[in-house]
């Protein structure tokens, strides 16, 4: 591995922005010091006038392979990430086949081993019958299990309380959640076809159906299960005001035992733009209100929510075109999550070191991730630099998820991802993407 001399940094870590060069050497952090110039590298980069962050770890992404892969691929949707800052990511089990076993869940370990320039996890998926083989899996090399506790897509929802209760009780990883009550969805739907028509419903009724209390009914019965085992429970991308009262701001994020993540659709748009974006921001859980969705970001920065993730999930833009009910949700971010989150820091809504600790500390803390999310010595050197005063308009030209499409899709962001370094391997240039080097497994410790 070439080594890399970063001087003239501004770089925003563990609540501090201070001024400094890092030396990187054989993937790692060697040094952070006021001058580092004297040291000789293969590569130099000059920072001046840039910040440099933690790579972004995004807890929730859907990449698509196996067997959706028109949609997307490890390849390309890890490529988009990269050139959106993200270092790491933990990919999603509803894929086809499912990744309900330990045998497709390593073939995706090494699919990824040969084509992602990211580094990578693998969530288990649960299902009503599957116990057995999710209880094998290594809590040192796996991030957790994902449990489906609504029917978002596919065939994974878990509704057999018995079945809750064994995995609940049994698991020592984390249990990320999707909660949404899948009767009360599935009868809100049929009320609205009923009274409206199937060929009239539109993406802006998709907040009433998949509502505010079927996600409130199923999150607070995640949490009353995770209490009553003291399971380690993480409750994915929040929806509503209404659930943030079942998480806590006033233990440390290490004593937590359930956790909660914020997504960008739900702190960027509001049911109001479903007029203009239509399935575009079709997601599940919903795009919901504008108190919802300002509440959702006074919550991470409160630390009711702990992270900040994408939930991306590509869909083809005639999927996505489709009538309002074959439709399916869901959305590409990757490319632009950190820089949509600078923009609501140039807004003055959060500042540069809660973004830092919500989309990389918190992470590496939470899952327990190992020597990945911080700019300290002797950690992985998984960096990202940005210009705060570079615009990016978003095109289909420099779009790089497999779908070709994005919400954001002509929007000008204020600030660029101008460098990212995996491992301490430069992956992203200036828009130039070396593929040379491919991203490594995350580990986790075990207490």
């Amino acid at each position: 591995m070439a080594s890399v001399l970063i001087t003239n940094a501004t770089l925003v870590n563990e609540g501090k922005i201070f001024k400094a060069d890092v030396f990187i050497d054989n993937k790692v952090i060697v040094d952070i010091a006021d001058d580092l110039k004297h040291l000789k590298a293969d590569q130099v980069i000059d920072a001046t006038g840039l910040h440099l962050l933690p790579g972004v770890i995004d807890d929730q992404v859907h990449f698509r392979e196996p067997g959706l892969t028109h949609k997307g691929e490890i390849y390309t949707e890890a490529k988009a990430a990269v050139a959106g800052g993200i270092t790491s990511f933990m990919e999603m089990p509803n894929t086809n086949p499912t990744t309900t076993t330990i045998e497709e869940l390593e073939k995706k370990y090494s699919r990824a081993s040969e084509v992602s320039l990211a580094n990578y996890t693998f969530y288990m998926g649960a299902t009503n019958s599957n116990v057995d083989e999710v209880l094998k899996i290594n809590p040192k090399n796996v991030c957790g299990v994902k449990i489906f506790m609504g029917s978002s897509t596919g065939d994974m929802l878990v509704d057999n309380r018995e079945t809750l209760e064994n995995i609940f009780s049994k698991v020592s990883s984390i249990i990320a959640v999707h909660c949404e009550d899948d009767p009360m969805v599935k009868a809100n739907n049929e009320a609205f076809k009923a009274k409206y028509g199937e060929e009239n419903l539109t993406a802006s009724q998709h907040h009433l159906i998949r509502s505010e209390e079927a996600c409130y009914k199923s999150s607070s019965f995640a949490v009353e299960l995770a209490k009553k085992h003291g399971t380690r429970l993480h409750i994915l991308h929040i929806s509503t005001a209404k659930e943030l009262d079942l998480f806590q701001n006033n233990i440390p994020l290490e004593e937590k035992k359930i956790t909660s993540e914020a997504c960008i659709h739900h702190m960027w748009f509001s049911n109001e733009d479903y007029e203009t974006k239509g399935n575009y921001i079709k997601w599940n859980p919903a795009v919901k209100t504008a108190k919802d969705r300002d509440a959702i970001l006074q919550a991470v920065i409160d630390n009711r929510i702990d992270v900040i993730a994408t939930d991306h999930a590509p869909h083809t833009i005639a999927e996505k075109e489709q009538m309002y009910s074959k439709a399916p949700s869901g959305g590409p971010l990757v490319q632009h999550s950190l820089i949509a989150m600078l923009d609501f820091y140039q807004k003055g809504k959060i500042s540069l070191e809660k973004i830092v600790e919500k989309m990389s500390h918190n992470l590496a803390v939470l899952f327990r991730i190992e020597n990945r999310g911080y700019i300290r010595k002797g950690y992985f050197a998984d960096l990202v630099l940005v210009d705060l005063n570079k615009p990016y308009t978003v095109t289909t030209e420099n779009i790089l998820s497999k779908c070709g499409w994005s919400p954001f899709t002509g929007h000008t962001f204020n600030s660029s991802v101008i460098y990212t370094l995996v491992n301490g391997n430069i992956v992203y240039n200036n828009g130039v993407i070396n593929e040379e080097v491919k991203g490594e497994r995350l580990t986790f410790s075990v207490k």
